[in-house]
């Protein structure tokens, strides 16, 4: 008669993507420092993921290596962050994170969490320069969405307040 919940429910999580203009070690980093602070029993992640390189007008599928850190234990049990990055066209490179958000981590508690994510990054990770978005391709979605991501999840993107913490 159908399906029950004999088993339980399963643990609920919500998965973000968002396009960053820094490089995957830098996210990594800034995750691995905060949970350090925390004390978050934490483990890496090595994968892998494919994304599309454009070769003229044909689409290409390529794989990209990703790393992550995923946090076992805790008021953060769950919490994960993956990062990669890839050349989409003929030349420069595009970085994205990925976090696995539980939900019993999202609410107040993601949000002071990302705001510290951020502070601790050495530059501005929705802001590309002119020379890298020229590079990449000037007009690619990815530049807008990354702002818009980071606003929805209640970062203030009119300003940037952060760099290295030593």
């Amino acid at each position: 008669m159908g399906e029950g919940l004999e088993d339980g429910l399963s643990n609920m999580e919500r998965e973000l993507e968002i396009p960053v203009s820094i490089l995957p070690t830098e996210a990594i980093r800034s995750m691995r420092i905060l949970g350090e602070k925390r004390e978050w029993k934490m483990v890496r992640l090595e994968e892998s993921t494919i994304v599309n390189r454009w070769a003229i007008i044909v689409p290409i599928a390529k794989r990209a290596r990703v790393l992550g850190l995923r946090v076992e234990g805790g008021e953060a049990d769950g919490l994960a962050i993956r990062s990669w990055s890839y050349v989409p066209g003929s030349a420069g490179r595009i970085s994205f994170i990925s976090f696995r958000v539980p939900e019993w981590f999202d609410g107040q508690k993601w949000r002071v969490f990302l705001n510290e994510w951020t502070r601790g990054l050495p530059r501005c990770p929705w802001k590309w320069t002119f020379m890298e978005r020229s590079v990449i391709g000037y007009l690619l979605p990815e530049f807008r969405r990354s702002r818009k991501i980071f606003s929805r999840e209640g970062v203030d993107t009119r300003i940037w307040i952060g760099g290295e913490e030593e």
